[in-house]
């Protein structure tokens, strides 16, 4: 592949809602660009984009794909991004690097969740965007009707740039009302064919329409508009072009990509009205030595700056790390520069990628996108650079998790296995997170949804070789007491020669907080219990405090006075004050009235009004309170609640099964509080059962 300049390199984005055609209209893209013999299927798994086990299997992306196309003297790349929530991770990476976006919309569906969200991520970027009508040929698709959704979302800058010859089955071609030319399709490709005045006359209003956007771009073209003189040709791309790219104009084209209708048409607008790298915002960020904040253009006369925006990690192959160059040109002279990490990295081979395809090239221009192997310290998000000349992209905003489950592999053996395993998905997939729970013993594995955790378990089966169960992780329950108790502890051996011997009194009540630590207090009096033996005693407590008597949870909001006992002035030691401090814990806890604590949550819940007596009841059936309610951006209301976890944890799948999929969450942990009798009776009876 040869090197392009930044003029001729447009960087696209692929979104829309999953099944709208995204994959299948890269993959025609593709076959018009010449960068494929013949259209590969998703049922055939033979696409450019969804080359992954799992994707060909599930017959859907999991995972962005990067496919650079070679069309007409430039060079598209485009971002196939996976149109389902579980995987919007990719797309919040990719906008980082796009320069413009496309948007697929199902004629069929309409205006989605996927389409909303869609023009959430547009708005946040600032980015330009075509909107393409896909599915054109299918059983009652309707243009005007998709057009009429389309404008009520998102305002008077939908233009229409194309309309369909014909509708649903019997749809054959495009007109182009720009240039009042048609592209008609026979024997499976696509021909120019000249439109009749008829079909002009019912073009003029949409052109009319695009004729008066255009004319709003200046104040010439508005005066000429205006006095009535016709815009010429270059004044109306001109137009268009500037309209597009400062978010003025949002055209609309409709296809079939499956027939491969309207794609060539698609092709030359993207170049046409969509920006290159270099005609964006200068990109800012900061230099490591001294933290200042400096601007880079993205121009070939700027030093070499690269930011990671995804990781793929292949056991084989090595790690991949794909990045777009933010300035500058890459060739082999440069030496590599980990500004993030600050460390130089080995980078032996420049590659660009198609789908799974590793093609070498000897540079890149600013702007373009490209990949390294085997980069060991690099990560997504991080900022390669030349060692001379270094800056610091601010991180990219990635979704956080808002699901977790607990991992385990099948077998012990793969224990260390499953390590290495969901150490490399980390780099590969940023918005998962793997922890271990010290207190319940489980290694815990967090995602953007169910579906999403169940891919990481199976590709840590194709790529590592690991069998997992993921199963519901643990509540960390805490144990507290309701009353006060006294209890004597004694402990007393004799065994020949020096025995062991410690005796001590304790009182056991609440402390003011049944949040916080173990409180020991010391009220020894007379020397009962000697000076250097009392931190034996409360050491004896903590330890005791890990596990309490109900179902051995940690203990909380305890407050123990050691007030009296008794001594040997031979037998007694450290050791047998904890024994005895132990004997004293057992006996006290279970007289003091013990209870299960819970943790409670803060729910952060955002939706639309439709939604809230939905959402309400069902958080009302999870023992949760109702704290408050407001109004959010979008038409939308938000809840402020308290819930248990032990209630929450497949919450991120249930609201989007309410909602669908419009409802968002975030949860932040409050505090311990008592559980109700039914759950725990249920606690302490697992306890027990694990114990057996």
């Amino acid at each position: 592949m040869k090197t392009y300049p930044t003029k001729n390199i447009r960087n696209i984005l692929i979104l829309g809602h999953g099944g709208s055609g995204k994959t299948t209209l890269t993959e025609a893209l593709a076959f018009n660009a010449g960068a494929v013999d013949r259209m590969g299927k998703i049922d055939e798994g033979n696409t450019l984009s969804d080359f992954d086990p799992e994707e060909k299997r599930r017959k859907f992306s999991i995972s962005s794909s990067i496919i650079p196309l070679e069309f007409g003297g430039h060079k598209i790349n485009l971002i196939d991004v996976p149109g389902y929530f579980d995987f919007i991770g990719d797309a919040y990476a990719a906008l980082r690097v796009a320069d413009a976006v496309i948007i697929v919309v199902d004629a069929l569906s309409g205006v989605q969740v996927g389409t909303e969200k869609a023009i959430e991520l547009l708005e946040k970027a600032n980015v330009p965007a075509f909107i393409v009508v896909n599915k054109m040929d299918r059983e009652n698709a309707t243009f005007a009707k998709v057009m009429d959704e389309l404008k009520e979302t998102f305002g008077n800058k939908i233009v229409p740039f194309e309309l369909p010859m014909g509708e649903g089955e019997a749809m054959n071609g495009v007109v182009n009302i720009v240039d009042m030319t048609g592209s008609q399709r026979k024997e499976n490709r696509c021909f120019d064919v000249v439109i009749t005045d008829e079909m002009k006359a019912e073009l003029e209003p949409y052109r009319d329409m695009i004729m008066e956007s255009v004319a709003q771009t200046s104040e010439a073209l508005m005066d000429k508009y205006f006095e009535g003189e016709e815009l010429t040709r270059d004044e109306i791309h001109s137009g268009i072009r500037k309209g597009v790219i400062d978010g003025e104009l949002m055209p609309v084209l409709c296809t079939s990509a499956t027939l491969n209708i309207g794609v060539e048409t698609l092709e030359n607008m993207l170049i046409e009205y969509l920006p290159s790298p270099g005609e964006g915002k200068f990109e800012v960020g900061k230099d490591p030595r001294n933290k200042k904040e400096i601007e880079r253009k993205c121009s070939n006369n700027e030093p070499f700056s690269a930011l990671v925006f995804k990781t793929i990690a292949d056991p084989y192959v090595g790690k991949l790390s794909i990045f777009k160059v933010m300035s500058g040109i890459l060739d082999h002279s440069v030496e590599i520069y980990n500004a993030t990490q600050e460390i130089k990295e080995k980078a032996n081979h420049i590659y660009v990628l198609r789908g799974n395809k590793q093609i070498e090239v000897e540079k890149l221009e600013a702007g373009d996108i490209g990949a390294f192997s085997k980069l060991s310290d690099t990560v997504t998000g991080d900022t390669l650079t030349s060692v001379k000349s270094p800056i610091v992209y601010d991180k990219i905003e990635l979704p956080k998790p808002i699901i977790a489950m607990a991992i385990e592999p099948k077998t012990k053996a793969d224990i260390d296995k499953l390590a290495t395993g969901l150490h490399r998905l980390v780099e590969e997939d940023p918005t998962m997170t793997v922890s271990r729970n010290k207190e319940t013993k489980q290694t815990l594995v967090s995602g953007l949804g169910e579906m999403h955790l169940e891919i990481i378990s199976q590709k840590l089966k194709q790529k590592f070789g690991v069998d997992v169960n993921l199963v519901d992780m643990k509540v960390p329950y805490r144990e507290t007491i309701k009353k006060k108790a006294t209890a004597e502890g004694k402990h007393k051996k004799q065994s020949g020669g020096s025995g062991q011997f410690g005796h001590v009194w304790i009182d056991f009540e609440p402390g003011s907080d049944p949040n916080a630590p173990f409180q020991f207090v010391d009220k020894v009096v007379g020397g009962a219990v000697p000076r250097n033996f009392i931190p034996a005693v409360e050491k004896g407590l903590e330890l005791c405090m890990i596990e309490g008597v109900l179902a051995g949870y940690p203990v909380t909001g305890v407050k123990a006075t050691l007030y009296d006992g008794s001594y040997h002035a031979v037998d007694s030691d450290e050791m047998s004050f904890k024994m005895a401090a132990t004997a004293a814990y057992r006996k006290g806890m279970k007289d003091a009235a013990p209870v299960i604590l819970e943790p409670i949550y803060h729910v952060d819940i955002t939706v639309p009004e439709e939604y809230m007596g939905d959402i309400m009841g069902d958080l009302n059936k999870k023992r949760g309170r109702i704290m408050g309610m407001d109004s959010a951006s979008g038409g939308k209301q938000r809840i402020m609640a308290e819930a248990p976890l032990a209630e929450m944890f497949k919450y991120a799948t249930e609201l989007r099964s309410m909602t669908q999929a419009r409802g968002e969450f975030s949860m932040e942990f409050v505090r311990y509080e008592e559980a109700p009798m039914i759950i725990s009776e249920k606690v302490i009876v697992a306890a027990q059962k694990e114990k057996e």
